[in-house]
């Protein structure tokens, strides 16, 4: 038997290997378990009733004829769970209003899509024909409140969570530019649009009265703590099993109504209860993304140098607030101004309720939003001085030599090299290749754009905790309060105590997402789960290295040796990057083609580089959706137009540009792994560099870049719309 050890010779090394993903092989010969392959024995299925209206009060809502429907159990309506608590929000901004969260409506409904009512059957089809038969009857549902489209105003006298941060003399800083530049935007609603969609299974035990749930969740622990605050009862009642989930994207990070709804029947009726979200369901009430409005001016002198920035955001909140609803408002403003030395700032966010489903985090949460404004205004700013935007970027990016950096939004930024990312990314993209091949397209009459963008990342703050056994026969079991959402989580977090204890990652057993053999944790979101879950998995191998010295010097292990903590890290760690886009625009029909695009990231330490190139695509696929085709639209009465994926127009293969991956890495000091979060970089990059190649492409013609996403329609419009006179040969 050999013993773990840091300095033992021979020693392999697994951290930096492209291994594949273990869990494929179940996932990919039909032998993964979604909460869907859960089995459950005297089941009930529910249906729901929702609100055809975005606002209304209830006048009635009569059950009787549903109740006597074959195969009905029961029928509950809003005032049967009246008395359930609320789903607590984190309270990231200073000033956030108390908000109501109904399980089902009682008295009034706040949106088109929101549960009236339940029921329970035993068969799926007899629950929702019961459903159907439920009679609603609203008063007043065309009295709607504001923003029933979901698009707040700039300017709302009293926003439902705000907050500003400021740095310097902002107005000194303005008064002595040569420059100032402006830009605003709107980011586009986005439908996170999972494979699996919400789903439940909840397995009741009769002999303790008590629940087992089986979630498609990001956050297994979390659930399980707020579902006995809101039911009332004791946590040991309640277990939760986050299985193999099918994709989640921030939607899953907080708990529903139906989640609640479905857990409070299987304890009222003493029966395991099920419930599988319908696509049109998604579309109508999970949590949608983005949908945030930024504007800012930036202060620049003649030599291409940034003075100052003002900058301002306001954010759709939805009609009820998810745990993160605070998130994406927070994250659009504290991450100015990015990458780049700007002495001066002065920044503003808002979030205002909305008659319409919740706007939650969505894979970027707000980096995204920060990015593309940020590298607009640096797009515009190389325009006004005349400089390439290339230079003008490397004139203002942080350079190494002022790192670690503060700013009084909180973020710490303490490792990096932005200078070096953006030769990496120009000398992957043969950028002066490829803005020549730019200038020839336009010397044969055609449209054709170049575009560049960075990005900074913060990976989430706070704890993870960790048990992790080194067995008698060399084998090690491991478990964590992280959890997985088809990222290869277990695969990586074999490798990191593979390298540790010097084994094979074969020998590595990982429990993930199951309160019942697992510590407590936060879960999988906001690129958390390598830094701090692994960090904390580094931090409990250690102790049992440092418990298990002797061995080294040759004594017997006859028990195993088990160490379970809590780590938090001190602060966030920010990755980097830099996208570059080239695209071409057919004049005729304003079709926009994504003609090849080249990231370069800096995630710190990479512990799997074959998962890192899937979550960098993965998220550039989204990030082409969101600039190219995907809009969540209501109408003026808060009705949902894009209610099936024949209206939301999600990415498809087609739509892939051909992508070059470069990359660094500079390890932060701020966990135990050097590891910074990489799942988000690609929809934080390729959207606003894709604005920025569209925007290069429409100069020369005068036209205005219009808001993502960049359909053929809005670009043709803006072509038709440029006067002969602003073209700017």
């Amino acid at each position: 038997m050999t013993s773990p050890s840091d300095n033992s010779p021979g020693r392999r090394s697994w951290i930096g290997r492209p291994l594949r993903r273990r869990e494929d092989a179940a996932l990919v010969s039909g032998r993964g378990r979604y909460v869907g392959d859960v089995p459950l024995e005297n089941c009930l299925r529910v249906a729901f009733l929702r609100s055809p209206a975005a606002a209304g009060r209830i006048g009635a809502c009569e059950t009787e004829a549903a109740r006597e429907m074959p195969g009905v159990a029961a029928v509950h309506t809003g005032v049967d769970v009246a008395h359930l608590g609320a789903l607590p929000v984190n309270r990231l901004l200073a000033h956030t209003a108390e908000r109501p969260w109904p399980v089902l409506a009682h008295e009034m409904v706040g949106a088109v899509g929101q549960p009236v009512a339940a029921v329970l059957a035993d068969d799926a089809q007899r629950a929702q024909d019961a459903a159907e038969a439920v009679w609603l009857d609203l008063e007043d549902p065309e009295t709607l409140p504001a923003h029933a489209d979901g698009r707040p105003e700039f300017g709302e006298g009293s926003p439902d969570m705000a907050e500003s941060w400021s740095q310097g003399d902002v107005a000194a800083a303005f008064a002595a530019a040569d420059h100032v530049v402006t830009a605003e935007l709107e980011h586009p609603r986005l439908a996170p649009a999972s494979l699996e969609p919400r789903t439940i299974a909840v397995d009741y035990r009769p002999d303790r009265d008590a629940v087992t749930v089986w979630l498609s969740t990001q956050a297994p622990h979390r659930a399980r703590t707020d579902l006995a605050a809101i039911l009332d009862i004791d946590a040991e009642r309640i277990a939760v099993v986050a299985p193999d989930v099918g994709g989640a994207f921030g939607m899953k990070a907080s708990l529903y109504p139906e989640d609640v709804y479905c857990v409070w029947a299987a304890l009222a009726m003493r029966r395991a209860v099920r419930w599988s979200a319908s696509r049109n369901e998604e579309f109508l009430a999970a949590a949608h993304g983005r949908g945030i409005r930024s504007r800012g001016r930036l202060a620049v002198a003649a030599d291409g140098r940034f003075l100052g920035l003002e900058a301002e955001a306001v954010a759709p909140l939805g009609h009820w607030l998810p745990y993160s609803a605070a998130v994406p408002a927070r994250n659009t403003m504290r991450i100015l101004p990015g990458p780049y030395a700007v002495e001066a700032y002065s920044l503003s966010t808002s979030a205002i309720v909305t008659p319409t489903a919740p706007v939650s985090i969505y894979r970027g949460a707000g980096r995204p939003e920060a990015a593309a404004l940020m590298e607009a205004l640096v797009d515009e700013a190389a325009a006004a001085t005349g400089l390439d935007p290339v230079e003008i970027r490397r004139r203002n990016l942080l350079t190494p030599d002022r790192l670690p950096t503060q700013r009084t939004t909180g973020a710490t930024i303490d490792s990096g090299d932005l200078p070096k990312l953006l030769d990496l990314a120009g000398d992957a993209a043969d950028l002066p290749e490829m803005l020549a091949r730019r200038d020839r397209e336009r010397q044969a009459g055609r449209i054709a754009g170049v575009g560049l963008a960075f990005y900074m990342e913060p990976s989430g703050a706070g704890w993870e905790s960790a048990t992790v056994t080194w067995n008698p026969d060399g084998t090690v079991t491991a478990a964590t309060g992280s959890s997985t959402q088809g990222h290869g989580r277990v695969t990586a977090y074999a490798q990191i105590l593979a390298d540790l204890f010097d084994t094979d990652p074969d020998n590595v057993t990982v429990l993930v997402g199951d309160t019942r053999t697992c510590p407590p944790g936060i879960g999988a979101l906001a690129s958390r789960s390598t830094p701090i879950g692994g960090s904390a998995l580094v931090a409990a191998a250690r102790e049992v290295l440092a418990q298990t010295s002797a061995i080294s010097r040759g004594a017997p292990v006859d028990e195993a040796v088990t160490a379970t903590l809590r780590y938090e890290v001190p602060g966030e760690a920010w990755g980097s990057g830099c996208t570059i886009a080239a695209v071409a625009i057919d004049p005729e029909t304003g079709v926009v083609t994504l003609e090849r695009l080249v990231a370069a990231d800096d995630a710190g330490l990479l512990i799997n580089p074959m998962l890192a190139e899937g979550q960098i695509v993965g998220g550039i696929a989204q990030g082409i959706g969101e600039a190219l085709s995907e809009a969540i639209r209501y109408d003026a009465d808060g009705q949902l137009l894009t209610g099936s994926l024949m209206d939301y127009a999600l990415p498809r293969a087609a739509s892939m540009p051909e992508i070059v991956l470069a990359g660094q890495s500079t390890p932060t000091t701020v966990n135990e792994l050097g590891a910074k979060g990489l799942g988000e970089a690609g929809t934080i990059g390729a959207p606003a560099a894709i604005l920025s190649a569209v925007r290069d492409a429409l100069r020369p013609f005068g036209a205005k870049t219009p808001d993502m996403p960049l359909t053929s329609e809005k670009i043709w419009r803006a072509l038709s719309a440029a006067e002969p006179g602003d073209r700017n040969e």
